[in-house]
């Protein structure tokens, strides 16, 4: 990185490209003030700015040495450039307490592609869109063209969602020219991919300060970018001995449906009870009992339950979220130990989260922090045994009239929520020893996650096959989450949101089990309506076919195995975008539907109906079919896609060619 400057004219230059630059009629910044309005509805956010002022800032003094440089915009601002080898860090002083709103301008080219900004689920590059950036639910349909999102938005207070809504933004993104940005600020912002000659990035504050860091690969920029975020850890041992099978409905019926799946072949490394704390039934379906301890009429003898699941080398799974209902014991614990986020008028915050209210335990207040930390997850969980759990929800944060114990905004700490509530769970785990052990997984996350989420899972996707909330979203969404430092995802297999007559079909939840079976953790949902929805031991052929996709996840084990260690130890992720191992091959860098999982092999997911074939596209090198040993070379193909047998192709010349074949030889054509 290096500064070129002539008078108050500048340009931040990396190599030959230019990253930012200033000249008179050039700003960088524009800054001014405006006034919020937010409303929320279960999770679901409409955001609107009144826009008071806008205008650019000129610099009038720039000072430079040759670390970088000191830029005066009149007297209102200041801006400090730092330079070390590839890393340019830009740190500002706002002068004037009126100014709540900065937008700041990256140059562009037309042809460059952009990617990141935490997990998206509808565009991959996101280059010709914006992005606003706010933890939320994602909506159900997150397309305004179809009838179940119109029916949420009409009957669910605007549950449809967007294309850019996610349980997981940040301010961060990749550019194809090699180079991430990172924006430190946790107040609402607005990433602008659009215009052709520069990125525009709003922030509803002036941030501390933003990072641009450079690499000459893609490999070697995501092991930079990580060593800043911090690095997710390896997943433990005894996830690659099975499925992770989702029931519910008390000891009889869950470890019941595990004999079952045992007896028909499915192997099972864990089961996973998500309501172990008891049930709640709402107009959306079943829900769980928000009192983060086990449920002795549900569940009686629960540890001793577990016990007996440890000796037979099964592991036992849970699920708990940062926030108590109101009519639980731990409520009235909580309210105790005042724990929770208050109101202006001094009483505890409630939250609606659906026909149930809930109080927010106040993760900024460490004495409320510890006692969750430690009366909750150590002692409520921990303790008796159980092996993981969901760490569901941190999205819900509300803005208006709530008071936190950090003495800063909702508005400032709604995105920061997330981040605070995967802290809580990891430092249970470092404090007890537990971690690579133990495995929770999240879908909301912020800055921070890469570090403190032990596993990412991609949200509450529709039972159905649509772009922008089905199947395909989760390819995408774990392709985004890599490039800012999360590797390690996976999702509810078949989905979760069934809604207005959308039910799961056994043609999507196997189809959604083959791309599993290439991913690092399998793992079932019963969805929210369970007894309208397909279930796999409901079917004895599903059942025969999902044993044969576990038992292909637990023999790539060895490999898989290799790349969840390079992400902890580099930041590559496991499921990865063709770019990263291509770099030249233009036509890599708009596959947002296929992957490669590791360095080796090529998937190629069905994420439309009623397929038998299916379109692959494959970089140089010759690549064999897992499934049928047939050999291509680069290009363009159509393979035979029958059900569960979804697109796989590894390089010929792999170090991991004798067990891709030990595959094929057990389970090929």
């Amino acid at each position: 990185m290096k500064l070129v400057h002539n008078g108050t004219d500048w340009s931040l230059v990396n190599g030959n490209k230019t990253i930012l630059s200033q000249k008179i009629g050039k700003p960088v910044i524009y800054v001014g003030c405006g006034q919020e309005n937010v409303d929320m509805y279960r999770g679901n956010f409409k955001i609107e700015d009144y826009v008071i002022e806008r205008r650019p800032l000129a610099a009038s003094v720039v000072k430079v040495d040759e670390n970088g440089a000191e830029i005066d915009f009149g007297g209102e601002m200041t801006m400090v450039i730092r330079l070390d080898g590839d890393l340019a860090w830009l740190s500002f002083t706002n002068v004037n307490p009126a100014i709540n709103r900065f937008w700041f301008r990256v140059d562009a080219k037309e042809t460059e592609h952009c990617y990141g900004c935490g997990e998206q689920m509808s565009y991959f590059n996101l280059r010709g869109r914006h992005f606003p950036l706010w933890t939320s639910e994602p909506g159900v349909g997150r397309d305004k063209t179809t009838y179940v999102t119109w029916r949420s938005d009409v009957e669910n207070g605007g549950a449809g969602g967007d294309y850019y809504n996610t349980n997981y933004p940040q301010p961060t993104f990749v550019s194809s020219e090699h180079y991430y940005l990172h924006v430190d600020s946790t107040a609402y912002a607005d990433f602008d991919f659009r215009n052709p000659d520069f990125h525009e990035l709003q922030i509803w504050e002036v941030p501390a300060s933003i990072r641009i860091e450079a690499a000459g690969s893609f490999l070697e920029l995501l092991e930079k970018e990580s060593a800043f975020f911090g690095r997710q850890p390896e997943l433990p041992e005894w996830v690659y001995n099975g499925l992770i099978m989702g029931v519910q409905g008390g000891n009889e019926r869950s470890f019941g449906l595990m004999e079952k799946t045992l007896e028909n072949r499915i192997k099972v490394s864990g089961v996973w009870c998500q309501d172990w704390s008891g049930k709640r039934v709402t107009s959306f379906g079943k829900r769980l009992q928000w009192d983060w301890h086990f449920h002795e009429e549900m569940y009686p003898e629960l540890p001793k339950h577990i016990e007996e699941l440890h000796k037979r080398g099964i592991k036992f799974l849970g699920y708990v979220n940062p926030y108590l209902v109101k009519d639980g014991e731990l409520y009235k614990e909580g309210l105790k130990k005042g724990a929770f986020a208050k109101k202006s008028d001094g009483t505890e915050y409630l939250v609606d989260f659906g026909e149930f209210y809930c109080a927010v335990v106040d993760l900024t207040n460490p004495e409320a922090y510890q006692w969750f930390k430690d009366e909750v997850i150590k002692k409520h969980i921990l303790d008796i045994g159980i092996d993981g759990w969901m760490a569901d929800f941190g999205e819900y944060l509300p803005t208006d009239d709530i008071v936190l114990h950090s003495g800063k905004s909702a508005m400032i700490e709604h995105n920061h929520w997330p981040a605070l509530w995967a802290q809580c769970n990891y430092d249970a785990l470092a404090e007890t020893g537990k971690l690579g052990e133990v495995v929770y997984f999240m879908r909301a996350g912020a800055t921070g996650s890469q570090k403190h989420c032990t596993l990412l899972w991609a949200g509450d996707q529709s039972v159905d096959f649509t772009i922008h909330d089905g199947l395909a979203t989760v390819i995408c969404a774990a392709l985004s989450a890599g490039m800012i430092g999360c590797g390690l995802s996976h999702s509810d297999i078949g989905g979760y949101t069934s809604l207005f007559g959308n039910t799961r079909t056994k043609e999507l939840f196997l189809r959604w089990a083959e791309m599993a079976a290439f991913t690092p953790v399998m793992r079932t949902h019963e969805c929210n309506r369970p007894n309208e929805n397909f279930q796999y031991y409901d079917d004895e052929d599903c059942m025969k076919q999902l044993a044969r996709l576990v038992d292909v996840y637990t023999m790539l084990a060895p490999y898989i195995k290799t790349l969840v260690a390079e992400n902890a130890a580099k930041g590559v992720p496991v499921q990865r975008p063709m770019f990263l191992h291509y770099e030249q091959d233009l036509r890599c860098y708009d596959i947002q539907y296929q992957y490669m999982l590791g360095s080796d092999m090529v998937v190629a997911p069905v994420y439309r109906s009623g397929q038998a074939e299916w379109p692959v596209y494959l970089p140089e090198g010759e690549w064999v079919h897992l499934w049928t040993g047939v050999e291509y070379g680069q290009g363009d193909y159509t393979v035979a896609a029958p059900m569960g047998d979804t697109p796989v192709l590894y390089r010929k010349d792999s170090v991991w060619a004798k067990l891709f074949e030990s595959i094929r030889e057990k389970y090929g054509k």
